[in-house]
């Protein structure tokens, strides 16, 4: 099956976060809270995939105020933190919305994420990932964690299914409302 085949089953995308939304660094402020940067752009992609219908949500082996701020933001459908059985967390996922594991898209980058990558029907790696999670996936992103690579993965599956203009067309509506154009 090619990766595009498998792309087009995709009716659920999960992902890890430090290392993957992430590029992995975690800021302490002075009274001890912790704290992440997350990329704008891998944001957007995730609003392209609901837009397009998609589910989507996050497995995390850690807890984060910052990211439960951040998946509230961008509508996350599924939020799961402090995870060390991220695979009993897929099953109840998929039990939940009554999918099967082809129909889920996976994007992680470290050991953690293994056991989830071989579930799934589309399992991705960051280009920064360690060696066996690049060797265990369908569709290696140029992109590093925090950097891009979860956009560049969606819009992959939305290429791939076809719905990517058609989200163009809604981001394009939505930067650039009917009325006056301020440039002129």
């Amino acid at each position: 099956m090619t990766l595009e085949e498998r792309a087009r089953k995709i009716k659920l995308i999960l992902m890890d976060v430090d290392g993957t939304l992430t590029n992995g660094t975690i800021f302490i402020l002075p009274n001890g809270e912790e704290t992440k940067a997350f990329n704008v752009r891998d944001g957007m992609g995730i609003l392209m995939a609901k837009q397009a219908g998609l589910i989507t949500g996050v497995i995390s082996g850690k807890t984060s105020r910052t990211l439960l701020h951040r998946a509230r933001r961008l509508r996350m459908d599924e939020v799961h933190e402090g995870i060390q059985d991220k695979k009993a967390v897929l099953e109840e996922i998929l039990r939940r919305h009554q999918l099967k594991p082809h129909e889920v898209a996976y994007i992680g980058d470290d050991l953690g994420d293994l056991e989830v990558m071989r579930m799934v029907g589309l399992a991705a790696a960051v280009a920064d990932a360690h060696p066996l999670v690049k060797q265990n996936c369908h569709y290696l992103c140029k992109s590093e964690g925090g950097r891009g690579a979860v956009r560049e993965f969606i819009e992959f599956i939305l290429t791939s299914q076809g719905k990517m203009e058609d989200i163009e067309a809604k981001v394009k509506h939505l930067l650039d409302p009917p009325g006056e154009n301020i440039n002129q």
